[in-house]
């Protein structure tokens, strides 16, 4: 079976050993190497988190160079206080709440889709601290202190096709990926050897799903899935294979694709686990006692005919309170409820993660309980809060999967106590933008505006002039959605790219109705016009104000937005322009490549 070493830095030769060096970056023809931000600007497939370690830079350091490898006779490393240190004096930034660190990421291809016995050493002569190994699309797989000389640290991971964010195509995926992040990260020796042992697939939504992660990194201002925390703790026995997305119901789980690759390559054996409703009870549909509880039925069934153990897990509790009463709102005990019933029909294991994340909820109250969530949101966790729902869930595998026969058994005995206690830092701050950062790259020169705007003649829609305009002021599309508008789900294609426009200030809330987007309704160029000029301004600074041509033609919430398209030189000063007309796909592309003056 495949079993291929690597040997870090200034290391003597070994003839075992593959020697890497600091300067030898990944690309597709060499099969393995480091992943910076240089490599990771010129490789297309190296930009898609899921197909990679889930670490990319912030978007205001992305056109430099953050990761400077060094090599010592111990190994690969970089200097990370060090180097946030200069970035946070450059910008003339005062450092505040967690420590941020940048990641050292190393990545290889491997001969084909399956598990791997991954074993990594870090040899270091003073010890290190609150270190993170990440595997594949940042699972975690150790956190802890390593002391002073030889560390040896053993995982499973599992290599699979995937369906990124935002795309409908299946993505065949056959590299592995190891990150580790620490005050001084390093890598000594990594060896990867292939191996056949059980999977544990996941499917479910935003709160179970690998989520990406900026850097400087930070535990608390990184959004997490407890289906990415969950390697933690368990033994390498047992394999994650985690096919959970944002924005996912019982239903677009299957329809999308996602379903149909889990089906490809579970064997007899392995265990599917599903988690599900946050999404489902947006739609009448998938009611608990309707749709939703259809659904799993036939997952169930359809797991079993291949061999495959399923397991339920009831969904995970938001921190949501009741403003009248302060009492907590339990939004989700419906789906909770039915996933008991099935579990006593179907005889399945169910893993009540919503009882014991509420209980968590309640006790720590609402401001208690934010720590472990993502600044400002009342659904998604970050890693402190995802390490700790992870732990809920091994919990409940080892105390219900005993009953249930020797393969759950099996299950169960893979838990293990995890790496102990994950305390949210005492203060958490989102990461600011520089004040001197005022730039808008080129869209030609790598955010992939003009290649990949088709159908121009086409009338363009909000959705899409959206997705226009990040791009070219070089943001991305989350992968979350908040429902912040009752008419996007979350699962669409457009709702990474509608949360990323809404908390960059790019939606007016003028053009916002009853609570609703409407991301498919064509666009004025006035309305256009509102929406870029945000994104201008999330970047530069707007120009003086001035009276224009067009003050008496458009209504007084667009009246700025228009004078500074003018004063740019991006709109016809004559007033000639048409505001009320629907604008195409290629005259939005054309105003955006105007953008960059």
């Amino acid at each position: 079976m495949y079993c291929r070493k690597f040997l870090f830095g200034k290391s003597p030769e070994d003839r075992d050993y593959v020697p890497v060096l600091a300067a030898e970056l990944y690309s597709p023809d060499k099969g393995y190497g480091f992943v910076t931000e240089q490599n990771r600007r010129e490789q297309k497939l190296l930009k898609i988190p899921e197909l990679n370690a889930a670490f990319d830079a912030l978007y205001w350091y992305q056109d430099e160079k953050i990761s400077k490898l060094q090599e010592d006779d111990t190994g690969v490393f970089l200097n990370s206080d060090e180097l946030v240190a200069s970035l946070l004096k450059k910008a003339g930034e005062t450092p505040k709440g967690e420590g941020r660190r940048i990641p050292l990421s190393f990545k290889t291809k491997v001969p084909c889709q399956g598990n791997y016995e991954v074993t990594i050493t870090i040899r270091t002569k003073e010890p290190m601290e609150d270190v993170l190994i990440f595997t594949g699309r940042r699972r975690l797989a150790y956190r802890g202190d390593i002391p002073a000389g030889t560390f040896t640290h053993r995982m499973m991971v599992n290599v699979c096709d995937i369906i990124p964010r935002g795309y409908t195509e299946v993505f065949a995926d056959q590299t592995l990926d190891i990150t580790v992040l620490a005050s001084r990260p390093r890598l000594s020796a990594v060896c990867v050897e292939e191996t056949d042992s059980p999977t544990l697939y996941i499917a479910g939504d935003s709160t179970v799903t690998d989520q990406s992660a900026d850097y400087p990194y930070a535990a608390g201002t990184s959004y997490a899935g407890w289906g990415q925390m969950i390697p933690a703790y368990l033994s390498d026995r047992v394999a994650v294979s985690n096919h959970a997305h944002s924005g996912l119901t019982t239903e677009s789980f299957r329809r999308e694709g996602h379903y149909a690759i889990v089906e490809q390559y579970a064997k007899a054996g392995d265990f599917c686990l599903f988690q599900f409703g946050h999404n489902d009870q947006k739609l009448e549909a998938l009611k608990a006692q309707g749709g939703y509880r259809d659904n799993l039925l036939r997952y169930i069934s359809e797991c079993r005919e291949k061999g495959v153990y399923p397991l339920l897990v009831t969904p995970i509790a938001r921190n949501t309170w009741k403003g009248n009463d302060g009492s907590y709102n339990d939004l989700l005990w419906e789906y909770a409820k039915v996933c008991k019933e099935i579990g006593q029909e179907q005889d399945v294991p169910v893993l009540d993660l919503h009882g014991r994340s509420m209980n968590f909820v309640t006790e720590h109250g609402l401001e208690g309980s934010k720590p472990y969530f993502f600044p400002n949101d009342y659904t998604h966790s970050n890693d402190y809060g995802a390490y700790y729902m992870a732990g809920l869930v091994a919990g409940e595998i080892a105390r219900v999967c005993g009953a249930f026969g020797e393969a759950y058994e099996f299950l169960a005995s893979c838990v293990t106590k995890g790496f102990g206690p994950w305390e949210p830092a005492e203060e958490i701050f989102l990461p600011e933008k520089p004040k001197a950062y005022e730039r808008i790259p080129d869209p030609a020169a790598g955010n992939g505006l003009l290649s990949e705007v088709d159908h121009l003649q086409d009338k363009a829609t909000r959705a899409a002039v959206l997705d226009m305009i990040i791009k070219t002021v070089r943001f991305f599309p989350t992968n979350v959605y908040n429902d912040m508008f009752t008419d996007v789900v979350g699962h669409e294609w457009y709702a990474g790219t509608v949360e990323c426009a809404y908390q960059n200030g790019m939606i007016d809330d003028h053009l916002v109705e009853d609570g609703r987007f409407y991301p498919e309704r064509e666009v004025t160029l006035e309305e256009f016009l509102v929406f870029a000029m945000n994104g201008y301004k999330s970047r530069k600074t707007f120009p003086t104000e001035r009276e224009c041509e067009y003050d008496g033609r458009c209504k007084a919430f667009a009246v700025p937005y228009v004078r500074a398209a003018v004063s740019l030189g991006l709109l016809a000063s004559d007033g000639s322009a048409d505001l009320n007309q629907v604008i195409t796909r290629g005259e939005a592309a054309a105003f955006c490549r105007r953008m960059n003056i």
